[in-house]
């Protein structure tokens, strides 16, 4: 037996077009149309299973999955994003110069809440207990979320050290498909 996970970054954001830190915002006008389109690519995915982060950005895009999909999609509160505390809603670059020091802890400290919010470690281990839970699930499941938790999840699948998630790239709408053959989780392809 072996189980599908297909993580989905969310469309487009202002937070994601403006390098900031996210604080739940909806897709912006350009996501909006991506999503639409990426549903229409993803038609003829029949997975067993559609659940998205939350925020309103990834309920929109996981919406719009759906249209195709013929699923509707559940909420799973575990994958929502990383709580970014005093730091939500601001420009990471104005928060690097700012916060030199703060800032830099985050980066370089995976036990680091020096913005008063989640810590990677916290993250990571978060994520990686809600993968685990998805090891025995048969068939796919689709999972629409941000991209610090599918960065969590491919560290978490490839057993990387956390230095490996500040690496990784996610782009809205990038795709990330793990699969498990019961004991472990691989890495079968990670998409723009």
């Amino acid at each position: 037996m072996h189980a599908d996970l297909l993580l989905v970054c969310h469309a487009s954001t202002a937070a994601r077009r403006s390098a900031s830190f996210p604080a739940g915002e909806p897709l912006d006008p350009q996501g909006e149309i991506d999503a639409r389109a990426a549903a229409i690519a993803m038609g003829a995915l029949r997975p067993a299973r559609l659940c998205c982060a939350p925020a309103p950005a990834a309920r929109q895009t996981a919406a719009a999955l759906s249209l195709f999909g013929g699923l509707q999609p559940v909420v799973e509160p575990a994958i929502r994003d990383c709580d970014f505390g005093r730091w939500s809603g601001r420009p990471m670059s104005d928060v690097a110069r700012e916060e030199p020091e703060a800032f830099r802890s985050w980066m370089t400290d995976a036990a680091s809440r020096s913005h008063g919010g989640e810590s990677l470690a916290e993250l990571l281990g978060r994520v990686a207990t809600w993968v685990d839970s998805c090891r025995s699930l048969e068939g796919a499941t689709v999972a629409v979320t941000h991209p610090a938790v599918i960065r969590a999840a491919i560290v978490h699948a490839i057993e990387a050290t956390p230095a490996t998630f500040w690496h990784l790239d996610i782009g809205p709408l990038s795709q990330a498909w793990l699969r498990s053959n019961g004991a472990r989780w691989a890495l079968r392809s990670l998409r723009d």
